[in-house]
């Protein structure tokens, strides 16, 4: 029976001490680090939703300027009595409709005007065009500068004349795991429609994926300007976890 007691007491040695107290370390030292890792994704996922909310925001803006430049260019007055909508045409401004009538052809100056829009926290954003691909769901404005605080809120136009001119108009947006932004690129396959809208004339033009494939981040050639006279675009995105980039080319159809 000494001897059963001795030998559990040989058991605990110093060295062994010195092991449970760096388990301990560790645990807690593990379960700190667990706890700091959350708290940082919540920190970062709602960092990410607000940033995703200030260009939905944008989105409706330029939804309610258009809105609002469709009806200030209706020449027709409107009143409503008894909920009967009564319409009447102003004859004035109808008889004179044809003497009026000539081709807009814009100046340089208008050609190159970027629109300015103000959210509900008081920045101001410039944007260039609205990108949407209706395969993916994709419907974002694209801001007419790049920064990794601008690459949060929305797409950015990274390189390239202005919007569906002739040359290659060069997107860049993050590839987000929850599929925002650019999220959802990867899904998009060669023969995919893209339709890009300028924003300072109101234009569409559709484009046709023609050409997917991922390079090193050091590699640019993907946004060269030579067309061969024909409108292209260009969308850019991360891939392999940043070590890569997502490249997909489309051109006018």
């Amino acid at each position: 029976m000494n001897q059963i007691l001795v030998t559990e007491r040989l058991y605990i040695t110093p060295e062994l001490k010195r092991k449970k107290r760096m388990y301990k370390i560790r645990f807690f030292l593990s379960v700190f680090l667990i706890c700091v890792l959350f708290s940082y994704y919540i920190y970062a996922e709602n960092d990410r939703n607000k940033s995703e909310e200030v260009g939905q925001q944008l989105l409706s803006l330029i939804d309610k300027r258009k809105e609002n430049n469709t009806i200030e260019n209706d020449n027709t007055t409107r009143n409503i009595i008894n909920d009967v909508l009564i319409v009447a045409i102003d004859t004035n401004e109808s008889n004179n409709m044809e003497e009026q009538i000539q081709e807009y052809i814009p100046t340089q100056e208008e050609e190159t005007s970027q629109e300015i829009y103000t959210t509900d926290n008081g920045e101001e954003y410039t944007i260039d065009s609205r990108l949407t691909i209706p395969k993916l769901g994709i419907d974002y404005a694209v801001l007419s500068e790049t920064s990794e605080e601008l690459l949060k809120i929305s797409l950015n136009k990274y390189w390239g004349q202005g919007p569906n001119e002739v040359g290659n108009y060069c997107i860049v947006g993050h590839n987000y795991a929850n599929g925002k932004l650019f999220g959802k690129l990867s899904q998009m396959e060669i023969g995919d429609t893209a339709v890009l809208q300028d924003m300072s004339t109101g234009k569409s033009v559709t484009y046709e994926a023609y050409n997917k494939f991922v390079v090193d981040p050091t590699d640019v050639s993907c946004t060269s300007q030579l067309t061969n006279g024909k409108r292209e675009m260009t969308l850019i995105t991360c891939k392999n976890y940043g070590t890569q980039r997502l490249v997909i080319k489309c051109r006018e159809v």
